[in-house]
C-alpha cells in the first residue's frame, strides 16, 4: 500500500492538474498525480492493465489518500535486499552458459522442483510456449488444455501462432481440474492418418487463475499422470503460482511435480522478483528448450542481474505466501456482511492469494463496484479521515478479482475492509432512499 498526500491548488484544479507527494521510508518526492479526490458522479476511465484515472478533480485542500493495489501480484516491486543482490550479482554471458548467477538459479530450481534441469527465461508466456515447442516437435501436433487455462486464453494463441501446434480444449471444473474421461475422449488415435493432428501433450494450471487461485488436488494429478502414461503423452504444468499451491498444501514443490514432465514457475508474481520465469524438466527437454528460447529472442546475455533476484525469491519469499492467503480470506469474510452483503463468495474456495467473487446486490455491477472501491469522494474523506483507493478488476463471467501479494500487508487489508464497509453503507443508504 502507498500513502499519498494529495495537494491541488485552485489554479491546478481549473486545469485539471495536480501533484502527489509520496510519503515513504525513503523520504519525499514529487510525482505526477495518479489518483484523485473525486466529486460524486465524476467518471472513471479504466483499462484492464492500466490504473484508472479520474476525469474530474475534487475540492482544494490537502487530503491523505491511501492506495491498496489488488489488481495483480505482478505489481510487486523488489525490496532493498533484492535490489542489493541484483546490484552485486556476478555475471557472464548466459547464452554461452557462462553466467554463474543464472547457473546457480537454474541449479537451485531444478533441485527444488525435483527435475533434472531448469532454464531461466524472460516470462511465463515465453516459458509455456517453449514448453509446447519442446514437447511437440512437429507442426500439426496437439495439446489438450482446460478451456479456461491461461495458456489457452491469455497467451495470444502462441502455440498455434508461433509453434504450429493445435489446441483442443476440455471443460474446466470450478476447482481448476477437468474430467479425465473427457480428456481421454479427446485423445486422437488416428495417427498417422493425415486428416488429424497428433495428440502429444496435456496442459494443467496450478494454481488456477480464472477459477480464483484454486489448488489442483494431488490425487487428480496422480490420475492424470496415469492417463497420460497409458497413451504415451506428456504433462506440462503452468505453475506460474506453483509456490502458492505448495504452501497451501503444506508440501514440497517436488511433491506436486512428480506427476508432471515439465513446469513453468513465475518469479515475478507473489515471489516479488522484477523479471523472469523458470522452465524445468528432463535434461534432454531443457536442451531443446534452450534452442527454442533462442529463436524466440529470450537468450539474455548478462542475465545474472535478474537471476540474483530469482534466487532471493526462491529462498526468502516462499514462506511468507501464507500471509497473502490469510489476508485474501480475511477480506472474503468481510464481503459476507450479514445485514447487507455486497459480494457473494464461497469461503471454502478461497485457497490462496486470489479472490474471485460476484455481486450480491441487484443493480450493482462488477464495474461499478470496482469504481466505488477506487474513487475517493469528499464524503469519504470526511467520514474516514482519509481517502482510500482500492484497485481491483472486473473479471470473467460477471465477477471481480482481487489478488494479494507482498506489497499488501494485514494492515492494508484492514484499510481495504474499511473502504468496503464505507461503500456498503453508502450503497445501502442509496437503495433505501430510492
Amino acid at each position: 500500500m502507498t500513502l499519498k498526500r494529495l495537494t491541488c491548488s485552485v489554479h491546478a484544479l481549473l486545469q485539471r492538474r495536480c501533484q502527489i507527494t509520496n510519503i515513504n521510508n525513503t523520504g519525499l518526492q514529487q510525482t505526477p498525480c495518479t489518483g484523485s479526490v473525486r466529486k460524486p458522479g465524476a467518471l472513471i476511465a479504466r483499462s484492464y492493465y492500466g490504473a484508472a484515472r479520474s476525469t474530474d478533480q475534487g475540492d482544494n485542500g490537502s487530503v491523505l489518500v491511501r492506495t491498496v493495489d489488488l489488481r495483480s501480484d505482478t505489481v510487486t516491486k523488489p525490496g532493498p535486499a533484492m535490489r542489493r543482490a541484483m546490484a552485486e550479482a556476478e555475471v557472464g554471458d548466459n547464452v554461452y552458459g557462462e553466467d554463474p548467477t543464472v547457473n546457480e538459479l537454474q541449479r537451485q530450481a531444478a533441485q527444488l522442483f525435483g527435475m533434472e534441469d531448469a532454464l531461466f527465461v524472460p516470462s511465463g508466456t515465453m516459458s509455456n510456449l517453449i514448453a509446447v515447442m519442446s514437447h511437440c516437435r512437429e507442426r500439426g501436433e496437439e495439446v489438450i488444455l482446460g478451456e479456461k487455462s491461461h495458456l489457452h486464453i491469455y497467451e495470444q494463441g502462441g502455440t498455434a501462432q508461433c509453434a504450429g501446434v493445435h489446441s483442443c480444449t476440455v471443460r474446466n471444473n470450478a476447482d481448476g481440474t477437468f474430467n479425465l474421461e473427457e480428456v481421454e475422449s479427446k485423445i486422437r488415435h488416428g495417427y498417422p492418418d493425415s486428416h488429424y493432428p497428433r495428440t502429444r501433450l496435456i496442459g494443467v494450471e496450478n494454481t488456477h487463475n480464472i477459477q480464483g487461485g484454486r489448488v489442483l488436488p494431488l490425487a487428480f494429478l496422480k490420475e492424470l499422470r496415469g492417463l497420460a502414461d497409458r497413451y504415451g503423452l506428456v504433462v506440462h504444468m503452468d505453475g506460474a503460482r506453483l509456490m502458492n499451491a505448495a504452501v497451501a498444501l503444506s508440501v514440497r514443490p517436488s511433491d506436486i511435480l512428480q506427476h508432471c514432465d515439465s513446469v513453468t514457475v513465475c518469479l515475478s508474481k507473489g515471489l516479488g522478483a522484477p523479471v523472469g520465469s523458470l522452465l524445468a524438466g528432463r535434461r534432454e527437454f531443457v536442451q531443446r528448450a534452450v534452442r527454442a528460447r533462442k529463436v524466440l529472442g529470450g537468450g539474455m546475455r548478462q542475465a545474472g542481474i535478474l537471476a540474483a533476484a530469482g534466487i532471493l525469491a526462491l529462498t526468502d519469499m516462499v514462506d511468507r505466501l501464507k500471509d497473502d492467503h490469510r489476508n485474501a480470506k480475511t477480506f472474503a469474510r468481510a464481503l459476507l456482511q450479514p445485514e447487507f452483503p455486497l459480494g457473494c463468495v464461497d469461503l471454502s474456495a478461497v485457497e490462496t492469494n486470489i479472490l474471485r467473487f460476484r455481486m450480491q446486490q441487484p443493480g450493482l455491477t462488477p464495474q461499478e463496484f470496482c469504481t466505488r472501491m477506487e474513487e475517493v469522494t469528499p464524503g469519504e474523506v470526511e467520514s474516514l479521515g482519509q481517502g482510500v483507493r482500492v484497485l481491483m478488476f472486473p473479471h470473467v463471467e460477471g465477477s471481480v478479482r482481487a489478488v494479494w501479494h507482498l506489497d499488501v500487508s494485514e494492515k492494508d487489508t484492514q484499510v481495504a475492509i474499511l473502504k468496503l464497509n464505507y461503500i456498503t453503507q453508502k450503497y445501502r443508504e442509496e437503495r433505501q432512499s430510492a
